[in-house]
C-alpha cells in the first residue's frame, strides 16, 4: 500500500497568490495534478480548473469541513457525464476532507490511487461506467465512512475478495465487470440493501449465507452470471426483498415455495434457467408483485394467478395448452433426465 508521503508539490509549486487554508492549497495541488492527467475533455469541464478558488472549478464542490465549520475545504467531486479521459494521480490523495466522489460516465483508465487511503470520510464513491481495470481496488477496505459504492461497467478483473463484504456498505454494485471467481462464502456478511453483481463470469452457487441478509436486503441482481445449483428453501427468509434477479443463469431445480413469504416482492425474474417443476402458487399470490418473468426455463405448469399479474412472461417452457411453449421433444428429452440438486457441486470462494 503506498502512502502520500511521496506526493508533493515537486511538480505543482504553490502559486503566488494566497488561498484561503492550507485544505484549500493541497486541493489546489490535487486539482492541478489531475488537470494535467487528463488527456481529453472535450466537454471542456476542466477549462475553468485554474486559479486559486478552487470551489469555483466546474463540478467541485466545497463546504465546512466536518471537523471545524469554519474551515472550508472541497467535499466533493462530480464530473458524471463529462466524457473525460485520463487517470486518476496520487495527488488526489490529498483531497482528505473529500465525503463524495462521483465518476460516472468518463473515459478514465488506469487503477485507484493507493493514496485514496486517505480519504478517510469519503462517504460515496462512484467510478462506473469507465475504463479502469486490473484487480478489485483493494484501498477500498480501508475507507471506512464509505457507504455507497458503485464501481460497475468496468474492466477490474480477477477475484471478487471477500473483504468486500465485510464492509458496512449500503448500497454495492460491481456488476458489468470481468470478475471470475466463484461468490465467497460470507456473502450474507455484507448489511447492504442493494446488491448488483450481474453480468460476471463467476459461476458456483449462491452461498447459504446470503439468507443472513434478511434484515437488509432490498433488491438483489444476480443474473448472467452463470451460476449453477438451486435456490434453496432459506431464501424464503428474505421477507424485505422487492426485487429478486436471476436470470440468464444455469440454475435448476424448482422454485421454492419460501418465495411466497416474500410480502414485499414487485419484481421477480428466474428466466432463463433450468427451472422445472410447477410454479408455486403462493408466488403468484403475493400482493405486491408486478413483474414475474419465468420464460426460457422448463416449468410444466402454473397457476391461474400467475396470468393475472400485470407483468407475466411464461414463454418457452413446457406448459400444456399455453401459447409459445418449448416442443414436446425438448420437454421429455428433459423430463426424462431430472435434475437432483443434491448431486449439484458448488464451489465458493
Amino acid at each position: 500500500m503506498l502512502f502520500l508521503s511521496k506526493v508533493t508539490s515537486q511538480t505543482f509549486y504553490p502559486p503566488d497568490f494566497p488561498i484561503a487554508s492550507p485544505q484549500l492549497m493541497e486541493a489546489y495541488i490535487a486539482l492541478q495534478a489531475w488537470k494535467q492527467a487528463i488527456t481529453s475533455d472535450p466537454n471542456q469541464f476542466t477549462a475553468n480548473w485554474h486559479g486559486p478558488h478552487v470551489c469555483n472549478y466546474t463540478g467541485v464542490y466545497c463546504a465546512p469541513a466536518p471537523y471545524d465549520p469554519f474551515i472550508l475545504t472541497v467535499a466533493g467531486i462530480d464530473l458524471n457525464h463529462a466524457n473525460i479521459a485520463g487517470i486518476l494521480p496520487e495527488e488526489l490523495g490529498l483531497l482528505k476532507d473529500l465525503a463524495l466522489f462521483h465518476l460516472n460516465s468518463n473515459r478514465f483508465f488506469g487503477v485507484i490511487p493507493d493514496s485514496f487511503i486517505h480519504l478517510k470520510f469519503l462517504f460515496e464513491l462512484d467510478i462506473s461506467n469507465n475504463r479502469f481495470s486490473g484487480p478489485f481496488p483493494s484501498v477500498v477496505f480501508f475507507l471506512h465512512s464509505l457507504k455507497y459504492l458503485d464501481v460497475r461497467f468496468n474492466e477490474f478483473d480477477g477475484k471478487i475478495p471477500p473483504q468486500l463484504f465485510e464492509l458496512k456498505l449500503d448500497a454495492l454494485f460491481i456488476n458489468n465487470n470481468r470478475f471470475h471467481s466463484a461468490l465467497p462464502a460470507n456473502l450474507g456478511n455484507s448489511p447492504v440493501s442493494v446488491l448488483v453483481a450481474a453480468s460476471n463470469d463467476i459461476g458456483g452457487c449462491i452461498p447459504p449465507s446470503l439468507a443472513n441478509m434478511a434484515e437488509t436486503l432490498d433488491e438483489i441482481v444476480l443474473s448472467n452470471m452463470a451460476l449453477t445449483g438451486c435456490l434453496q428453501q432459506d431464501i424464503g427468509l428474505l421477507r424485505g426483498l422487492t426485487v429478486l434477479d436471476v436470470s440468464f443463469n444455469n440454475l435448476a431445480g424448482p422454485l421454492p415455495e419460501s418465495i411466497g413469504a416474500m410480502r414485499n416482492l414487485e419484481q421477480l425474474n428466474v428466466a432463463h434457467n433450468k427451472f422445472s417443476g410447477q410454479v408455486p402458487s403462493s408466488i403468484c399470490s403475493l400482493p405486491k408483485l408486478e413483474n414475474f418473468t419465468y420464460s426460457f426455463n422448463y416449468f410444466s405448469g402454473e397457476p391461474l394467478g400467475c396470468l393475472r399479474l400485470p407483468g407475466n412472461d411464461d414463454r418457452r417452457n413446457c406448459i400444456p395448452n399455453r401459447p409459445f411453449q418449448r416442443t414436446p421433444e425438448e420437454c421429455s428429452n428433459f423430463y426424462a433426465h431430472p435434475i437432483s440438486c443434491g448431486s449439484i457441486q458448488c464451489p465458493i470462494s
